[in-house]
């Protein structure tokens, strides 16, 4: 998973894998097919380690607002992570395939999809919960958080530090819908 995180599909070989595996290339065959077959299985791994873990902050946290802030948090403490490739797989990975893989980047186009979708589906609840003005853009706002995610991650391959991070979450708030006849929410501030 690290070695397609750190370089994505297309560049990474199977001697890459091998190495990092400390297998031979038809153990990797045996056991995955090809290639694409490991990424397809390092793609599932890393959604159920990271991105289940951000679904069950935007389900758990009680406040839409709150939940997002707490999910890009999650997102800038991972990409800001030095034990961790930097950005993020699904983000980064197969960005830029050439048209032999584009089923590879449609399979992780479909992953981004579900993340804007858990997004939309949290200020949704949100909006009938009452801690979103009624009548928000659901689908986007999602996208615009998201496409935030999206630009932090290529910010983190940049080499972009977590006070950085933590700036962009703080100017991405700002743009929360306030309720009507109420100041929009601001980013945090330190009291003196």
């Amino acid at each position: 998973m690290h070695v397609f995180w750190r370089q994505g599909y297309e560049t990474t070989t199977v001697q890459d894998l091998t190495a990092a595996m400390g297998i031979t290339a038809p153990s990797l065959y045996a056991a995955f097919g090809d290639k694409e077959g490991l990424y397809m299985a390092a793609v599932a791994y890393y959604r159920a380690r990271y991105g289940e873990h951000g679904r069950q902050i935007l389900d758990s946290v009680p406040q839409a607002r709150a939940a997002v802030r707490a999910l890009l948090e999650y997102m800038a403490y991972n990409m800001c992570d030095p034990e961790l490739p930097s950005g993020c797989m699904v983000i980064n990975s197969a960005v830029n395939c050439t048209a032999a893989s584009s089923h590879v980047q449609e399979a992780v186009a479909d992953c981004r999809a579900e993340g804007v979708a858990w997004l939309q589906a949290r200020i949704e609840r949100g909006v009938r919960e009452g801690d979103v003005p009624a009548g928000t853009d659901c689908a986007a706002l999602a996208a615009f958080y998201f496409a935030v995610a999206s630009g932090m991650s290529l910010q983190a391959r940049d080499g972009a530090d977590c006070a950085t991070m933590h700036a962009i979450i703080e100017s991405a708030m700002a743009a929360w819908p306030a309720a009507p006849g109420k100041p929009r929410p601001g980013p945090a501030r330190e009291s003196p």
